[in-house]
């Protein structure tokens, strides 16, 4: 396996080369009039406040209707239900909720001791608000089920479903609550809450500084003032060794390095990569004019070779250095992945066989297997500047030559992508708490809409399992559904069945931290690029 030295090496060197520019000293904000607050190993004192290189800068600033806390805690404000460590739902703002008997209306009761960042009180009228206003902006907040919400006195929300549907409990473990009173159109800069912590600087492009919040209802969190460094992985990494942070998210290349101080905590998620196949023969092209389908990657006997031929756990450890895990779902180790699924690989033999029983064959001897005229080739993207993607890209490459299959890495911006990704396979990462997610990347009422179904997937088989789900009376009832979408013993959503992705890998997410920090518990984290390890900030506490 020459080739997994040769990606490590790679990938190391593309990561290095953003190092150079890190800086040696904490610079002056831009625009702030104050100097970047000092870490406890540069200050040697054991403060009340940290300074974290854990998380890339939110696109759309910490608005929950345009997104923010998504992927992990929403930080600056509460949500009404959310998951303990072992991802069972337990009451945030929300006092219990009940169903009703047609399981169309849910009724939230809400603590009376709430209140936001500014001191005005939390009611149901914001819950209602906040859900209203997701609802019409049709947001990331898939809300197109909910037909009403209602607040009925202070203390009480009613939602009311336009048909069952038992992952709208997600909506309610992931959404934070804005309030009605100061919601504007600068609210994603200036956020107003109900979580541990306020917002009281942001410096673009640089840091945002953090106060804890005084009105918060929940344990007193032990720091009372975070820094956010936004730093690509590799300035993190630079800006630890430097002593500039406390606790610094870092990439598996670096996992290795010994950093004086500071211990690696590896934490383990279902933060994935894999390749999604366009399902469907080339067709009719989008509202947009992109074009969708591929002859080549809509044979199932290439996508089941692909996903036999690749190697995971050597991807794991030439790539990832070991932290890491092979993936073979979007949900991977939570309680509604079908352990069923994993398959035997790293066996570009049984791939070609694969291949030659639905009629490939290598008839004009150039080591590429060929149907008549069509050739086993196609194209795999991945956004450019993403070194795991691009390592693991090559790696699958040169996993599948020997069965006989050409694939083309391209490194190319998202824009490009997006034209192109219901043509031509793309090297995708998804990975959430929300069994909601699997259905929007496999039901066929999200073929073509957004990045979810991007290739067109389409089992009639499939969808009637995910409605069953979503139509059982909750979490814990829709599990066997969902394990049954992914293979019912016929057929599925994963390699087992149709193959519609080759799921390659599970990221560890890797934290340098100082050693004298205790993080508490971290649970199986979700794709969130570093922001994932504040949900438990609460615990955090210099070590006794």
């Amino acid at each position: 396996m020459l080739w997994k030295n040769g990606v490590a090496i790679s990938v190391a060197s593309l990561l290095m080369s953003g190092c150079a520019g890190a800086p040696e000293k904490p610079q002056a904000a831009s625009g702030s009039g104050q100097t970047q607050p000092l870490s406890a190993k540069q200050s040697g004192e054991l403060s009340d406040s940290l300074i974290l290189a854990v998380s890339s800068e939110p696109e759309t600033g910490f608005d929950p209707i345009s997104g923010w806390g998504r992927y992990g805690s929403p930080l600056f404000q509460s949500t009404l239900l959310k998951r303990d460590d072992n991802l069972e739902i337990i009451n945030d703002l929300a006092t219990g909720y009940e169903i009703s008997e047609d399981r169309l209306s849910w009724t939230v009761s809400l603590r009376g001791d709430a209140r936001f960042s500014d001191g005005q009180p939390l009611t149901a009228e914001d819950v209602v608000f906040t859900f209203r206003k997701a609802a019409d902006s049709g947001s990331a907040i898939d809300l197109t089920n909910l037909d009403e919400v209602n607040a009925e006195g202070k203390d009480k929300v009613i939602f009311r479903l336009k048909k069952p549907q038992s992952t709208f409990v997600s909506h309610l473990i992931s959404t934070g609550i804005v309030p009605e009173h100061a919601y504007s159109a600068d609210y994603a800069e200036n956020p107003v809450g109900s979580g541990p912590y306020r917002l009281i600087q942001w410096d673009k492009g640089q840091q945002a500084i953090v106060e804890a919040n005084p009105d918060y209802y929940g344990p007193k969190p032990y720091f009372q003032r975070l820094t956010f460094l936004f730093l690509e992985e590799d300035a993190a990494f630079a800006a630890a060794k430097a002593g500039q942070a406390d606790v610094a998210y870092v990439p598996a290349a670096f996992g290795v390095q010994q950093v004086p101080g500071m211990r690696l905590e590896k934490v383990r998620s279902v933060d994935n990569r894999g390749i999604l196949f366009p399902y469907i023969t080339s067709g009719e092209p989008t509202s947009a004019g992109y074009p969708v389908g591929n002859e080549v990657t809509s044979d199932p006997a290439i996508r089941k070779a692909v996903n036999a031929a690749i190697d995971r756990t050597a991807l794991v450890d030439g790539i990832l250095y070991g932290y890491g895990s092979p993936a073979y779902s979007p949900s991977d180790g939570l309680p509604w992945w079908n352990e069923d699924t994993v398959i035997p690989d790293g066996d570009p033999k049984a791939a070609k066989s694969m291949l030659e029983q639905a009629g490939w064959s290598d008839s004009d001897g150039d080591g590429v297997m060929n149907k008549g005229k069509l050739k086993a080739e196609f194209n795999l993207l991945y956004p450019a500047g993403d070194a795991t993607r691009q390592s693991l890209a090559l790696a699958a490459a040169d996993m599948v030559k020997e069965a006989g299959i050409v694939i083309r890495p391209e490194g190319k911006s998202w824009e490009e992508i997006e034209r192109r990704m219901h043509a031509d396979a793309v090297l995708f990462g998804w990975g959430s708490h929300d069994p909601l997610e699997m259905y929007h990347l496999f039901s066929s009422s999200f073929r073509g809409v957004d990045y979810y179904n991007a290739g067109y997937y389409s089992n009639r088989t499939v969808d009637e399992w995910m409605e069953k789900a979503l139509d059982a009376a909750n979490e814990e009832e829709a599990l066997d559904y969902w394990k049954k979408a992914q293979w019912d013993g016929r057929t599925g959503m994963s390699a087992l069945g149709d193959a519609p992705w080759a799921w390659l890998v599970n990221l560890d997410h890797l934290y340098l931290v100082n050693d004298k920090l205790n993080i508490g518990k971290q649970r199986i984290q979700p794709h969130g690029h570093g922001w994932p390890v504040t949900d438990n900030i609460e615990d955090w506490a210099w070590k006794s």
